[in-house]
């Protein structure tokens, strides 16, 4: 059986995104998805649109106050891992995570706030050789969760 695996995502303007996060949560078995702070959530169209059915299947949860979901996450024993630019974060190809795990992605603008970074055990970085310093959220969330779910099976 694998481990529980969970994506959590905190203001993700673009409900395109939303949907690709959707899409991507279905292809490496993500367990369930959290929808945080302003991120919007289904039923909408544009979700769906990208999603391409995903958003009907993939169990999910809406959450104002991402914190309170991390506190809770948290005592259930569930590791937090966010994907941010950090220079101190862990390089993603040489990262050994911890199950049951919630990966956390943030806003397309400002990635994921100081405030939730405080909860997170470990920050991970996927490496980058050109000149843009990020990738857009779901291309990013897709390549950290095959990564991460290399380690599930």
């Amino acid at each position: 059986m694998r481990p529980p695996l969970y994506l959590i995502a905190q203001n993700i303007r673009s409900l395109f995104n939303v949907g690709a996060l959707f899409r991507c949560a279905d292809v490496f078995g993500v367990d369930k998805i959290f929808l945080c702070g302003y991120t919007g959530f289904p039923p909408r169209k544009e979700i769906s649109k990208t999603a391409l059915g995903a958003d009907t299947w993939i169990p999910w949860e809406r959450h104002y106050q991402t914190h309170r979901l991390l506190m809770t996450l948290k005592s259930q024993g569930v590791r937090l891992v966010a994907l941010e630019t950090d220079k101190g974060a862990y390089e993603l190809p040489s990262y050994s995570p911890t199950f049951p795990m919630a990966l956390i992605v943030g806003s397309e603008v400002n990635g994921i706030s100081a405030k939730v970074r405080e909860y997170a055990d470990d920050i991970v970085r996927i490496p980058m050789v050109g000149k843009k310093e990020s990738l857009n959220v779901g291309v990013a969330a897709g390549v950290a969760l095959y990564e991460l779910a290399r380690h599930c099976n």
